[in-house]
C-alpha cells in the first residue's frame, strides 16, 4: 500500500494534473524522494539543489505540520495523508483604494 500524497494545485502540471498521488515510504522524506523519482519536475519545487526540502514548503502529515513532528523522518502508515502546501507571500499595494501608497 501506500500514503496518498496531496498536491498543490500550482504543482498539478508536474503530476500529470492529478490532486492527489499514491506513493510508499516509511517516512516523509522517503515519501517525498519516491514522488520525485515518479514525477521529476517536481524536483527542483521541492528541493534545493543540495537536496534539503525548500523553506517555503510546508508539509502536513495528517493536518500536522511536520516542523513540530520530527521533520522529514517523520513516520507515515498506508492510512495516512502527506499535504504539500506552498507558502504563499507578496503582491502589491492597491492603487487608488485609498490604501497607503508605497513610495
Amino acid at each position: 500500500m501506500a500514503t496518498t500524497v496531496f498536491i498543490p494545485t500550482p504543482l498539478r502540471p508536474f503530476t500529470d494534473q492529478q490532486a492527489t498521488v499514491q506513493i510508499s515510504g516509511a517516512n516523509v522524506g522517503e515519501v517525498l524522494q519516491n514522488l520525485v523519482s515518479v514525477h521529476a519536475e517536481l524536483r527542483h519545487h521541492l528541493f534545493t539543489p543540495d537536496g534539503k526540502l525548500r523553506s517555503f514548503v510546508n508539509v502536513y502529515v495528517n493536518d500536522e505540520d511536520i516542523r513540530y513532528l520530527s521533520k522529514e523522518q517523520t513516520p507515515v502508515a498506508d492510512k495516512d495523508s502527506v499535504s504539500i502546501v506552498p507558502s504563499v507571500a507578496g503582491g502589491a499595494p492597491a492603487t487608488g483604494t485609498g490604501a497607503l501608497a508605497w513610495n
